[in-house]
């Protein structure tokens, strides 16, 4: 009779060669959407701080939709309600196939990213609310740190990072989109002043009329983009801000394949518009978003000895990270669940302060904290940029000095002697020739 007690469970283990194919695609394109809308911020803030700077307010606040159906929007705004609106959808298409088909089918390897997303989400609010303490308008932001960026902190790995565990990447793109799903509640809750019953109501019916067709496999755009405009133009007049149309329309996709089906109706959706959401709708966001007059050395200064400012920036940097690090790390010893060989505490911790990018989400949450005119809503964007910079700059840091390591781990994961086109790990001959022993 066996003696031997039972495994301990892994913690950051490797995934199968699907879910990693997979990934490793999201990740290549989420990169490609970070770089522009780097590209897109830096152009807001050249062009905001410039002798133009009236030319790109000008641009931002110029109106146009029709008023009769409450959508006489500037271009700020038709990039927030409209453009996100695309993101979200993506979003919700994601958080489909994960909790269908994905690893957060499986409760074991849900609950850490999931715990830790609450604990990235609670952790900087709390802080947030205890620096702002003795002013009850500026708690009304208190939701603006809790945002992970998961373009913004993908291409910082891509140029950090690259060789990182692939583990501790899915790990990251999980908990970000469990931070997405986290965050399009908020605001659905907590951000909506006014609610017009009868919209919401009229809503369901285009979005019923979707989910149906979706769920018969019916592909035709011109039957399924009207629907969702229809959607998408119901919330917004319903007072929930548009975006939670995204979400509503992106779980209403199935994730499951049928007989006859090369790939699934989410996975055909995610193809398609995951490119538009991350080189077209984010980047154009931020280009409107990130544009704030420092007002020269003085001015930035001045700005950042703001409570909103440091609540922010100090929820950025360090909630994220004491809020996902801390979690995971009790969850691991409630689960009593051993780090995987290939991954270190510091590597976890890396990946925490990466989280701390809240950059895309954040901006439009401080959009809706306050109202339009108000001064600090600048003071917003100058509390994102910075703490979403210094997180970045900090994960840098730590994640530069394990690169030897990391190196070793990618030659690993990618060994392939057989040129088969599937590394050899995930196939299990390479044991005997492991590098890390």
């Amino acid at each position: 009779m066996s003696t031997n007690p039972p495994a301990k469970s892994k913690l950051f283990g490797r995934s199968s060669w699907t879910e990693w194919k997979r990934v490793a695609d999201i990740l290549r394109q989420e990169t490609v959407g970070g770089m522009l809308l780097l590209a897109g911020a830096v152009v807001a803030l050249v062009w905001a701080n410039s002798p133009w700077s009236e030319a790109y307010t000008a641009a931002r606040d110029f109106t146009f939709g029709p008023h009769s159906l409450h959508l006489d929007l500037s271009v700020g705004q038709w990039a927030a309600d409209g453009l996100l609106a695309i993101f979200f959808f993506v979003v919700g298409v994601e958080l489909k196939r994960e909790f269908v088909v994905g690893d957060l089918r499986d409760p074991r390897k849900a609950a850490i990213p999931i715990v830790a997303a609450v604990g990235g989400v609670v952790v900087p609010a709390v802080i947030y609310a205890v620096i702002n303490l003795g002013d009850s308008s500026a708690l009304h932001g208190w939701a603006i740190p809790t945002a992970t960026d998961i373009a913004f902190a993908v291409a910082v790995l891509a140029v950090i990072g690259r060789f990182l565990p692939s583990a501790l990447r899915m790990f990251l793109l999980t908990l970000a989109v469990v931070d997405d799903l986290i965050a399009i509640c908020i605001i659905a809750i907590f951000y909506t002043a006014e609610l017009a019953v009868v919209p919401l109501l009229l809503a369901l019916i285009p979005l019923g009329l979707f989910t149906l067709l979706v769920q018969r496999r019916v592909r035709s755009w011109w039957l399924l983009l009207p629907l969702a405009v229809v959607t998408w133009a119901l919330v917004h007049a319903s007072g929930i801000h548009a975006t939670v149309a995204g979400v509503l329309l992106g779980f209403a996709v199935p994730a499951l394949t049928r007989r006859g089906e090369a790939v699934s109706m989410a996975e055909h959706f995610e193809h398609r518009l995951r490119p538009l959401s991350a080189g077209v709708a984010v980047p154009i966001f931020a280009l409107f978003a990130a544009g704030v007059a420092f007002g020269g050395l003085d001015g930035l200064a001045e700005a950042l000895t703001e409570p909103v400012a440091l609540g922010i920036i100090a929820g950025l940097l360090a909630g994220k990270a004491i809020g996902i690090f801390g979690t995971t790390y009790v969850m691991s010893r409630f689960t009593k669940a051993e780090l995987d060989s290939d991954v270190a505490w510091i590597d976890v911790f890396g990946i925490a302060i990466l989280g701390g990018i809240g950059f895309t989400v954040s901006l439009l949450v401080g959009e809706l904290s306050f109202a339009e005119g108000d001064e600090r809503g600048e003071i917003v964007k100058i509390g994102v940029l910075c703490g979403s910079l210094l997180s970045a700059l900090v994960a840098t840091v730590l994640l530069r000095f394990r690169n030897t390591h990391y190196r070793k781990v990618y030659e690993k994961e990618t060994k392939d002697e057989d040129r088969d086109g599937i590394p050899d790990i995930y196939q299990g001959r390479s044991s005997s020739e492991d590098p890390l022993g």
